[in-house]
């Protein structure tokens, strides 16, 4: 594999919304630029943090303590601080405290998102995240290192684990100096404790399927909800409720809610990985099959081949998932098996079952007439992948989506017609 020339990122030069700092934009004000909120706050946080890290060492601090609080600034779609603030004011609160603890409650999440990420790229062997050049390969290039050598690698990911660690320290830091009456700081935390050991449970679970060749499609879900619906959605909006001071019943029904969209959002997530336009969502399509992923998807797929006694479609799925070699030919024909067993169709529908789902059980929660629910509304019909109602953040709205078809063949050598899906269709590069 070639080698990738760095990009480097720099802390420095990370872009700073115009606006008011963190402390002084009111809700109301939050509620027009919500990702703009989140990064001013961010690019405050971050800066002591990086400060304090030159207090200790000045390589340490430029290196890795940089590069971490570049990478959380430098791209990203910010739906779980977006989650957190629009379930908080669908809950009612616009007070100035509850305005201040959730943008920096917003700021460490996206913080354990950078330290998912981080790892996530290490154990997946990523070379390239947001279209530059991943974590680990250029900690190993600023050292002067090739990436691809023992040394570069061995240097590499061992560093970025360390940045990943550091992310979650500075995540923690964040929510446990944030200004919190006690009642709240005791049902948030709560709240962190779980969603932590929630996402490490669901990444452990997704390389054990990988190292024992999947699981059932049960398995598959379970494992879903946890590394994505609960930690990317459920949870963000957890928060929200709780900073709002909402009920129980209301907060049931907004995690409910959440944890239907966001198996929503890792269902058609899957379908992005078989089906996507690289050029659309910014990472390679086959990936997921490349490295043996235990998706939903091929859980359905394999079981409806078993139970069809279709000897030429499990020899398809056996040839190419886990093989690290995958050809755009060996791609189309799982492209094919997809199609044929009705695995995508199949998949396709449960998101959408999944999505409405999600929709009524927020009725149940909050006003979608008020401002506040209308705009939670429109968040969640984004994340769970929904093109024709709802009204998204305003100021991150996603463009209504278009697909475009590419002509695969089937795994028996005929022409399928398989869908290539848009990074906007639902689903995310994250």
């Amino acid at each position: 594999m070639g080698r990738i020339e760095a990009v480097e990122h720099s802390f420095a030069a990370c872009p700073l919304p115009a606006g008011p700092g963190p402390s002084a934009a009111g809700a109301g004000a939050v509620d027009t630029d919500v990702v703009g909120a989140v990064l001013r706050t961010a690019r405050a946080v971050l800066a002591e943090r990086v400060a304090q890290a030159s207090e200790i060492d000045a390589s340490f601090s430029g290196e890795l303590a940089g590069r971490v609080a570049a990478f959380t600034l430098d791209g990203g779609k910010r739906m779980r601080p977006r989650l957190l603030w629009w379930g908080m004011r669908a809950c009612g609160a616009a007070d100035a405290g509850s305005t201040a603890a959730a943008l920096r409650l917003g700021v460490a999440l996206e913080l354990i998102q950078s330290c998912a990420l981080i790892h996530d790229d290490v154990m997946d062997r990523s070379r390239l995240r947001r279209g530059k050049p991943a974590v680990h390969i250029g900690l190993a290039t600023r050292a002067g290192l090739s990436p691809d050598s023992e040394r570069g690698s061995a240097f590499g990911t061992s560093a970025a684990v360390l940045a990943g660690d550091l992310a979650l320290v500075w995540a923690d830091d964040t929510v446990a100096e944030t200004a919190l009456p006690a009642p709240v700081r005791r049902r948030i935390g709560t709240i962190w404790r779980a969603m932590r050991t929630e996402m490490v449970a669901g990444q452990y679970l997704d390389l054990h399927g990988q190292a024992t060749g999947g699981s059932s499609a049960a398995g598959a879900l379970r494992t879903a909800c946890l590394k994505s619906a609960l930690y990317s959605v459920e949870r963000p909006l957890a928060i929200g409720a709780a900073l709002a001071g909402a009920d129980e019943r209301t907060t049931a029904a907004l995690c409910s809610a959440g944890r239907c969209a966001g198996l929503a959002f890792q269902l058609r997530d899957d379908l992005l990985g078989v089906f996507g336009d690289p050029g659309l969502t910014g990472k390679p399509s086959g990936d997921d099959i490349r490295e043996g992923k235990p998706t939903y998807l091929l859980a359905v797929a394999r079981t409806r081949a078993e139970a069809a006694g279709d000897e030429g479609a499990l020899a398809v799925l056996g040839r190419a998932v886990g093989n690290p070699d995958l050809t755009e030919d060996d791609l189309a024909d799982v492209r094919g098996v997809f199609e044929a067993t009705g695995a995508h169709a199949h998949v396709e529908r449960k998101a959408e079952r999944l999505r409405d789902q999600a929709v009524r059980r927020l009725g149940e929660a909050v006003d979608v007439e008020a401002h506040g629910g209308r705009q939670l509304l429109g968040l969640l019909h984004t994340v769970s992948g929904d093109r024709s109602d709802g009204s998204p953040d305003p100021a991150t709205a996603t463009a209504t989506a278009t697909a475009t078809a590419d002509e695969t063949r089937g795994h028996h050598g005929r022409a399928t017609k398989a869908r290539v899906l848009t990074a906007t269709e639902g689903g995310s590069t994250r």
